[in-house]
């Protein structure tokens, strides 16, 4: 049974940095694209972040591009998103995803919010 448990939110001045961190369990990661997404007050949820399974390739959303970077260690089976610049804006609840289909292509990942196991989430609040 996959699990996955999300940390590393918290409350930061607009300009400030967070580190996320999503820890799997129930199988190993290597195949699997993992990644972000998140949900602001009365918002849908969207995506963040992903990274692919062979765990070089990334794509991110436009609003977060050259401000978060996202990381995979298949060994320890964490997934990171590691957020500066920080805005007002990004304050939402923020999910790891991991794909439940093994070998997919990435642009199925961001495109839809099915077929994924997620977090818990965490509560990340900017302030200007």
């Amino acid at each position: 049974q996959v699990q996955l448990v999300d940390s590393g939110g918290g409350l930061v001045q607009a300009g400030g940095s967070l580190r996320l961190s999503c820890a799997a369990s129930g199988r190993a990661i290597d195949n699997y694209n993992m990644g972000w997404f998140r949900q602001g007050p009365g918002k849908d949820r969207e995506f963040v972040a992903v990274v692919g399974w062979d765990g070089t390739t990334t794509h991110y959303a436009d609003s977060v591009k050259g401000r978060f970077t996202i990381s995979k260690d298949n060994a320890a089976k964490k997934v990171y998103l590691h957020m500066n610049g920080l805005k007002p804006e990004d304050t939402a609840v923020y999910f790891c995803a991991e794909e439940r289909s093994a070998y997919s292509n990435l642009i199925t990942y961001y495109q839809s919010v099915d077929n994924k196991y997620w977090g818990q989430g965490t509560q990340v609040t900017v302030t200007a």
